[in-house]
């Protein structure tokens, strides 16, 4: 028997790195669908599972550990079941581009809130610098001023030239790291331009809606180096589109979360209550007014998260 880790699932064979950097393709024994797990995929990407060598060089995954975290993709059918896109994750990156295609601060702060209602700390990509050049560096600065403010860990990089890689690998050493964005933002070249020798599937933008082409179908765990890893992530709009208890999302967004007990009324929603703290802030220009449109849109469960 052996532990180790997931590093990708294509259905029902399971790669899983043991020691020695030995990967062996398992399936699932079967008992390990009945723990009541309400997904459709017991065991994902990032899992530590204990296994057990076959004769044919295989292998049979026979426990999970109990994980750290995880995180879910909501279900698109009427069966209600999540999937688990990974699991035991140290830090989730999100990768943007203001334009070349655009990644508003709604898609933005979604995925924060879904990453911090999960436990995992965030930090974001922005990526293709080289094309943010004079008018169009003002606007990345726009959003860099929003999260690096609040102390989100911002990198500015650009996979075609090099910029800010250094930095970037830095910043994942010795790290789990979930990469994730929309289509087009550049997120395989990304990994591609941290680790060489991969080579992964570039897709291409669509001229006609400046939108990329997916290009990732499953949640890979690649390896970097002994103690970092990248997790790429498809499905990146189930995930963020969770349902938030309305009375929770406040909680996700870090200077109203500082706000919360100062509000008159405990079950404040931030909206049109009487001495809300949060819209108050707001209004002395405490909060930016991107956050705040944001947060209640999401409240309201409006979809600007393109």
């Amino acid at each position: 028997m052996f532990e180790g880790r997931v590093l990708k699932s294509t259905g029902s064979w399971f790669e899983v790195e043991i020691p020695k950097y030995k990967v062996v393709s398992c399936r699932i024994r079967g008992q390990l669908r009945l723990k009541g797990i309400n997904s459709t995929n017991p065991v994902a990407v990032g899992d530590n599972v204990l296994i057990q060598e076959q004769t044919d060089g295989t292998g049979v995954i026979i426990d999970i550990k109990e994980r750290s975290n995880y995180i879910i993709r909501k279900s698109i059918n009427l069966s209600k079941q999540t999937h688990i896109l990974a699991a035991n994750i140290d830090i989730a990156w999100i990768v943007v581009t203001p334009v070349f295609p655009k990644t508003s601060t709604g898609f933005i702060d979604r995925f924060i809130a879904a990453a911090e209602s999960y436990h995992i700390p965030i930090g974001i990509i922005f990526n293709k610098s080289d094309l943010f050049v004079e008018n169009l560096s003002d606007l990345q600065h726009e959003y860099l001023d929003i999260y690096e403010t609040l102390g989100y860990k911002c990198v500015k990089v650009s996979s075609k030239t090099g910029e800010g890689i250094d930095e970037l690998m830095q910043l994942l050493e010795g790290k789990v790291n979930l990469l994730s964005g929309h289509s087009g933002v550049g997120k395989s070249s990304l990994i591609n331009a941290i680790i060489p020798d991969l080579n992964l599937k570039v897709g291409e933008i669509s001229r006609q809606h400046m939108k990329g082409k997916h290009t990732t179908t499953f949640a890979e765990m690649h390896k970097v180096n002994e103690a970092t890893y990248i997790i790429d992530t498809p499905g990146i709009r189930e995930f963020v589109n969770i349902d938030f208890n309305p009375s929770e999302i406040s909680h996700y967004f870090i200077e109203m979360r500082e706000l919360l007990n100062e509000c008159k009324f405990n079950n404040c929603l931030h909206e049109n209550e009487q001495n809300c703290a949060v819209k108050a802030a707001y209004e002395a220009g405490k909060i930016h007014p991107d956050r705040y449109y944001n947060y209640l849109s999401i409240l309201r469960n409006e979809d600007n998260f393109k």
